[in-house]
């Protein structure tokens, strides 16, 4: 299966709390990330994959190697292949790093690295997966899947933030539990249901 999330931000302590992004209501870094992972492993199985929208942590502690070090050991608690899209918080040098010390999963490397976004097509539909929304104008058959706005949405029909703390999960009959990816069922579910409530609201 191919699952698609954003921003879990692993290590972030600025957003524990209720603040301006999120509300993420955890005392340490720590219980956040073991939370994500627990809640992710629960139904992304180790043969799926997950297109990772962006923000994966935010951790600055010295020397730079040891930060490396250390989301690189979260990642690989996370089941599946891991296709890595760049955002505003991922340096280069983490993708140098985890490049450096990939390693197989399904015969494939456990990363991908993409310093844009990627294109997917699923059900007669195209997604293309960014870390910051996109305005794609009139493109009937092509949804912008994205992150970085934490808890806020675009106000059109075509843009699914699909970042941990989205507040469009609340279009789905069962809310994702936080941390966890959405299944590309879960991302049809969503664009028709604010499909659908874009044009009553018009």
């Amino acid at each position: 299966m191919i699952f698609v999330t954003s921003d879990t931000h692993f290590f972030d302590e600025h957003l524990l709390g209720i603040t301006d992004f999120a509300v993420r209501p955890f005392l340490l870094a720590s219980m956040m990330n073991e939370t994500i992972i627990e809640n992710w492993n629960k139904v992304v199985a180790p043969n799926d994959t997950v297109y990772h929208l962006g923000d994966i942590a935010v951790h600055f502690i010295r020397p730079e190697r040891k930060s490396h070090q250390d989301v690189y050991d979260v990642l690989k608690r996370l089941n599946g292949n891991l296709v890595l899209i760049k955002g505003n918080h991922d340096n280069r040098a983490l993708f140098k790093y985890l490049a450096k010390h990939n390693y197989e999963v399904n015969g494939k490397p456990k990363f991908i690295f993409h310093d844009v976004g990627a294109l997917i097509k699923y059900d007669h539909r195209q997604y293309y997966l960014t870390h910051y929304p996109l305005m794609l104008g009139i493109a009937p058959k092509i949804i912008n899947l994205h992150g970085h706005i934490h808890h806020y949405a675009v106000n059109a029909k075509e843009n699914i933030n699909v970042g941990v703390d989205s507040p469009e999960f609340d279009y789905l009959t069962t809310k994702p539990k936080f941390g966890q990816p959405l299944s590309l069922v879960q991302v049809e579910a969503l664009v028709e249901a604010k499909k659908d409530d874009y044009l009553k609201r018009r």
